[in-house]
């Protein structure tokens, strides 16, 4: 997955948060080991964001793969010689 950020590179967010939200994330960053709490919530936005972007291509693939085999079925397409030649054979073993 590519962002367009160079590695390395910053940015600033800036983010307001009600006291309790302050409060739960410092306690969720004391019990999860990280020393700041701008390092915890970028690795835990960065996790989360990173499986809401990977459902969604699951999605779009699982998509795009009905709609081929949707494509599949409705439009088959003509056999070819060696689907041909495997049906003879297969009427020729079947009718002995």
């Amino acid at each position: 997955m590519s962002t367009g950020i160079k590695k390395g590179s910053t940015s600033r967010v800036e983010l307001r948060l009600s006291s309790s939200d302050k409060e739960l994330f410092e306690y969720a960053k004391d019990l999860s080991g990280f020393t700041t709490l701008s390092e915890f919530m970028r690795r835990t936005v960065r996790e989360r964001a990173e499986a809401i972007v990977g459902e969604h291509e699951r999605i779009l693939s699982s998509q795009q793969d009905q709609e081929i085999f949707f494509n599949a079925l409705m439009n088959p397409p003509a056999p070819n010689k060696a689907l041909k030649d495997a049906i003879a054979s297969f009427k020729e073993m079947v009718s002995d």
